[in-house]
């Protein structure tokens, strides 16, 4: 009784072609993967970045409201940011950049566009990275 059943000439296995074969198609499988990761990094760290400076227009159009500040009035980023104020820590930006903050009250555009930033991103103007128009919604 035969249990090993192969025809006259084939070798047992797999043959180097096909493995290589193999480990090209999972070789590209994986760099797709890394692309996608790295894009949707890319993603977050913008939407991070948006975030961060529509919440900092709404902590300088609230504080600015509620101490009857006027646009063009001084203000610096230790009056709001610290125990006790209006936010607990800075903002930073996720990525490689870093933010600017003004010095005093910026002025608000026609409906919710913000015409004037109070946080700005190094990076607001490179290509596909961040946005610096941004709707405060305020």
């Amino acid at each position: 009784m035969k249990i090993n059943e192969q025809k006259k000439g084939e070798p047992p296995g797999m043959t180097l072609i096909e493995i290589t074969l193999v480990i090209a198609i999972l070789l590209t499988l994986i760099s797709v993967l890394f692309i996608g990761i790295s894009t949707y990094k890319k993603g977050a760290d913008r939407a991070q970045c948006i975030t961060n400076i529509e919440v900092m227009q709404k902590v300088v159009r609230s504080y600015a409201n509620l101490n009857q500040l006027e646009i063009d009035e001084a203000l610096v980023i230790g009056t709001l940011v610290g125990a006790g104020r209006m936010l607990p820590r800075e903002p930073k930006c996720p990525d490689t950049g870093s933010y600017t903050f003004q010095t005093k009250v910026p002025s608000q555009g026609p409906g919710t566009l913000a015409t004037e930033l109070y946080l700005s991103c190094s990076l607001a103007t490179a290509v596909e990275k961040h946005v610096p128009r941004i709707y405060a919604g305020w």
